[in-house]
């Protein structure tokens, strides 16, 4: 049996960032770390992005053993008992904490059909799978034209595949981007050689010896080498409602990251959260969310009692192409745009009913989250002079 200080259920950049945040405030106080993974905790971001283009693997380690933290690697935790303060983990053994972090990100969201055959792109033996499988001519089809499907279609390309992205909404990246925007990387996507074909469901995936056949709603055949899916996640909540944790599309917390109690938190993907800026809560996916809330909770499950009131940002590189966006970017949103050169360099702003800033796209425009955070912190009227200032 494990006795520990503190907990954390999860392996990845939030947990890291939890346990940097502990010992920000308690250098001595016993952490252990639980992963189902067969690794220790790991930068993401780099295995849709760096790694394609030529960095080394060992770059994405984060270092946490070196913070005194037993990492149990190949771990997983079934079983809470908040009374008794205790979590048990698939091996049958049961461990005691003072504090408890779960830190338990999300699954990907599944298919109907493929299996196990088909690559759900997230961890870092993800990224070794499809690395072994790509290479010049191989044809790969990409589900999924949102964050990860985008950048795992441009790095397939970029490494010799003849790629195939296909998703549901009229042009990648929908969801975020105005209608102008994401149909012009669209045809951004045909220049680079990927077929794009928008505005289909994948509904059947078929294997024949190594070919995949795909069947979408408009009846196309896709046949590939390869299928990688792209979906996004589903936040893993089990542990928390076995429990009966507040959860809402994620675990709701409070601007500590108390999760309903004073010695239970939950951080990163998991986590809904108070968003003053913005009002009500949140559920936030990237990395730069990832690092600053885990280890802001880190901080307060060892008693530093500070409120998180940041608001992340996240980014992307899709060939030459790159943005930072922060605030609430959303597609639904009604939008102002100032364009230097359309479609390529320009700022997208995001309105409320009143004009007010909701969010910022910073298009090819870099060193500004700063200034577009401290625009919707004020509530500030979006007008083009208000772009304008951030393309200075």
């Amino acid at each position: 049996m494990g006795i520990y200080r503190y907990v954390i259920v999860g392996g990845g950049m939030t947990a890291d960032a939890a346990c940097r945040g502990i010992r920000d405030h308690d250098t001595d106080g016993t952490l252990g770390l639980f992963t189902s993974e067969a690794h220790a905790p790991y930068a993401r971001p780099p295995l849709s992005k760096a790694l394609w283009a030529g960095k080394e693997e060992d770059s994405v380690w984060r270092g946490t053993s070196e913070l005194g933290v037993d990492i149990h690697s190949g771990r997983r935790i079934v079983l809470l008992d908040l009374d008794a303060r205790t979590a048990t983990d698939d091996a049958g053994e049961t461990h005691s904490y003072e504090r408890l972090l779960l830190a338990t990100g999300g699954a990907p969201r599944q298919l109907a059909s493929g299996g196990d055959d088909i690559v759900y792109f997230r961890t870092l033996d993800d990224f070794r799978r499809l690395r072994a499988l790509a290479g010049d001519g191989v044809r790969v089809a990409v589900i999924g034209g949102g964050f990860i499907g985008s950048e795992i279609a441009a790095a397939l390309a970029v490494s010799g595949c003849v790629v195939t992205i296909v998703f549901p909404e009229n042009g990648i990246g929908a969801r975020l981007f105005p209608r102008g925007l994401s149909s012009s990387v669209n045809d951004y996507y045909r220049s680079k050689g990927v077929d794009v074909v928008s505005g289909e469901l994948v509904e059947e995936i078929v294997r024949d010896g190594s070919t995949f056949r795909l069947t979408t709603s408009a009846q196309r055949l896709i046949e590939a080498d390869t299928v990688v899916a792209g979906l996004g996640i589903v936040p893993k909540t089990e542990l928390a409602e076995h429990v009966e944790l507040a959860v809402d599309d994620g675990i709701l917390v409070d601007e500590l990251g108390r999760a309903g109690r004073d010695d239970v938190f939950a951080a990163g993907d998991v986590a809904r959260f108070p968003v003053p800026a913005l009002g009500g809560t949140r559920r936030v996916e990237h990395e730069d969310h990832a690092n600053t809330h885990g280890r802001c909770v880190g901080a307060n499950m060892a008693g530093a009692n500070e409120s998180y009131d940041h608001l992340p940002f996240f980014y992307s590189d899709l060939f030459e192409l790159g943005y930072e966006a922060v605030g609430d970017v959303d597609s639904r949103l009604a939008t102002v745009e100032e364009w230097i050169d359309p479609n390529r360099k320009g700022v997208v702003g995001y309105v409320d009913g009143d004009g007010r800033a909701r969010g910022f796209l910073l298009w090819d425009v870099w060193g500004k989250v700063d200034d577009a955070r401290a625009l919707i912190r004020s509530g500030a009227a979006t007008d083009g002079d208000v772009l304008r200032s951030l393309l200075d």
